[in-house]
């Protein structure tokens, strides 16, 4: 896949460095947008906005056309694709998402195999191929999955939780159970971000919301290792694909993890200073990151200031600019100008 010179975002991924970095926003299709608010509306509840493929289809336009990201993410739930392998999901209003729990081997049993995942899931490949017609040419489009262990997370507890207490539980006690959930996820992700890349996907990128709760052999094991198995697997079908890993407060970890997975760019939290990962991080590619989202709360020159801070940070090496986590819903959609005023100058 040759990076066209239209589109900043896959000359960043390939390895160059650009005066202006590209730049787009986790969770840019959101609640923080009025637009967005009113397209939920109209599909009823969250899933149903997920599964209709027009709908699902405009929210990730929205803020293309408000803001001109440089890249367009698709509008999905990393909680899909656990759905599909057959676990009940649903959203509580104001609390978030909800899962039949996973416990024990007979529970790992009942799921569905890798191959199964498609009827279910063929609304979103509906979806990534509406956006590779209808996205501007110079827009990148974004496809992703949740990584197996922050996915395994939700399966076990049912919920999300502050400590991943239940999947260490599990993972602790029933560690061969643990581990071939961890396989099933991965071998399932890879099938369902390939059929995303078959449908239009440029770039896919893996969310490891909760790598941060891993630590030593279990860190190699549960994060690094499948991301090392899902995109050899990818870029064994597709040459070329460029892979965006992002195994969130992964700390001193971050450092080599694109080398050990085979990743053309880590994304990086907040909590990790700028400078410190440019000499650690970037000596081994692109990174993407890092601003805290609170900044998109609060604006005015501290927004403008770390913005450019961050970019300058990084200007020796290819980078892509975004956020350390996703944008939230009380964010202020005028600060989005500021931010990317300060960026692009």
């Amino acid at each position: 896949m040759t990076a066209s010179k239209d589109k900043t975002l896959l000359r960043a991924l390939a390895g160059e460095t650009q005066a202006v970095p590209p730049v787009w926003l986790m969770r840019q299709a959101g609640r923080y947008l009025p637009e967005y608010r009113a397209t939920r509306a109209k599909a009823g509840d969250f899933l149903s906005l997920c599964y209709n493929p027009e709908l699902a289809a405009e929210v990730t336009l929205q803020p293309i056309r408000r803001y001109g990201f440089d890249a367009a993410i698709l509008f999905a739930d990393i909680l899909l694709l656990p759905q599909a392998l057959g676990a009940d999901l649903w959203f509580v209003t104001g609390e978030g998402p909800r899962l039949s729990t996973l416990t024990d081997a007979a529970g790992l049993r009942a799921l569905k195999g890798r191959d199964d995942i498609h009827e279910t899931l063929a609304p979103i490949y509906e979806t990534v191929g509406i956006l590779a017609r209808e996205l501007p040419r110079e827009t990148t489009l974004i496809g992703f999955a949740g990584a197996p262990w922050t996915v395994a997370t939700y399966m076990i507890a049912g919920r999300g939780t502050k400590d991943q207490g239940p999947a260490h539980a599990l993972k602790d006690t029933d560690r061969a159970t643990f581990a071939a959930l961890i396989d099933l996820l991965t071998e399932a992700t890879v099938e369902y971000l390939s059929k995303q890349v078959e449908a239009g996907a440029e770039v896919v990128k893996l969310f490891d919301s909760w790598a941060g709760s891993l630590k030593g052999q279990d860190f190699d094991d549960f994060c690094l290792e499948p991301a090392k198995r899902i995109i050899a697997a990818l870029k064994a079908r597709h040459p070329g694909l460029p892979v965006i890993a992002f195994p969130r407060e992964a700390g001193e970890r971050y450092v080599g993890f694109a080398r050990a997975t085979g990743a053309d760019c880590v994304a990086l939290d907040n909590s990790v200073e700028a400078g410190w990962a440019a000499e650690k991080v970037q000596v081994d590619g692109c990174v993407q990151g890092n601003l805290d989202p609170k900044l998109m709360v609060t604006g005015g020159e501290a927004l403008a200031r770390e913005t450019r801070r961050i970019r300058d940070a990084f200007s020796k090496g290819p980078h892509i600019f975004n956020l350390g986590h996703g944008i939230t819903p009380d964010a202020d959609p005028e600060n989005v100008h500021v931010m990317l005023q300060a960026l692009r100058g």
